[in-house]
């Protein structure tokens, strides 16, 4: 495709990745059309569709004459039945609503978790998901982040709150890739025109090459924080028992759950150097360093990091 996209339609858009993705896609011009379940401020260039992935008639309004679809959306905490009617259904309701309005360019974000389909059932969902996409003859890219940080996040705040106390509780020895949610959604938008990246699986990072290691990245929590911490690695039986505590403490908004364990508690979640995004197309711009500070800045600013 010459010509980059003019109206997008993007799922999940009031979400931390989604916001940021509105973010950038103004920023280059785009026009978005985005899904809310609830009322929001009317933003220029930004046309709200109120509904959800299960409403059929918003599905249509959302995806109705753009040139592109954004599938964002997806859920990260529930049980068995929650993700599939979250990251399942919701995905086949997406693509079926997009091939319906007769617009072929389709981008799905994945995850890594889908790599390990019989670790979670997140990975289960994120695996079924994908099946979907890569069989529904749209021009689809996928892309499977890893962990993602930046302003707005709520899935690694706990993690700077446990450096501000110099004391970072991370799974056992492991190591994981991380990219910023800022160069996570310019990849999402640098491949809409590029014809190469259709029918590509791209599992992104911030460059680091063999990824972090969980002392590694406590420390580096530590530095955005301004405090030296270190990582205090938990065994599995550890963690399985601090997923029933932060159940009961925090009920569903809990982080730390008994599926969450089961993805954790594997050794290698670094990105496949041979998925990684062609160079001419995308590289990432923002240091890990850089941007794990701008997020603690930013939860400072929200009141939630002392």
């Amino acid at each position: 495709m010459r010509n980059r996209h003019r109206t997008l339609a993007i799922t999940g858009g009031t979400g931390f990745v989604g916001r940021h993705l509105i973010d950038a896609a103004l920023a280059q011009g785009h026009v978005v059309r985005a899904l809310t379940r609830a009322p929001r401020p009317p933003r220029d260039g930004v046309h709200w569709i109120y509904g959800a992935l299960e409403k059929p008639v918003a599905l249509a309004q959302l995806v109705a004459g753009a040139d592109a679809v954004l599938h964002v959306a997806g859920v990260v905490n529930a049980d068995r039945e929650g993700f599939r009617l979250g990251n399942v259904a919701g995905t086949l309701a997406i693509v079926e609503a997009t091939r319906a309005a007769g617009v072929r360019r389709f981008v799905h974000v994945s995850s890594l978790a889908a790599r390990e389909p019989g670790l979670s059932d997140y990975g289960w969902s994120k695996a079924r998901a994908e099946t979907i996409v890569a069989a529904s003859a749209l021009d689809w890219t996928m892309i499977r982040p890893p962990a993602i940080f930046g302003p707005g996040d709520r899935e690694m705040l706990d993690l700077f709150k446990w450096a501000r106390r110099g004391l970072v509780p991370l799974p056992p020895a492991g190591r994981f890739s991380v990219v910023a949610a800022q160069d996570l959604v310019r990849l999402l938008l640098a491949v809409l025109p590029d014809d190469e990246s259709q029918a590509a699986i791209y599992e992104p990072d911030d460059g680091r090459p063999q990824g972090w290691s969980h002392v590694e990245f406590a420390e580096a929590l530590g530095h955005a924080v301004g405090r030296r911490a270190r990582a205090q690695p938990l065994p599995a039986w550890a963690m399985h028992v601090g997923a029933r505590l932060d159940h009961l403490l925090r009920g569903a908004n809990a982080k730390l759950t008994a599926d969450r364990v089961g993805y954790m508690l594997h050794p290698d979640w670094v990105s496949d150097p041979a998925r990684r995004p062609p160079k001419h197309l995308w590289r990432p711009q923002l240091a890990t360093l850089d941007g794990l500070a701008i997020a603690a800045e930013s939860y400072r600013e929200e009141g939630l990091l002392a």
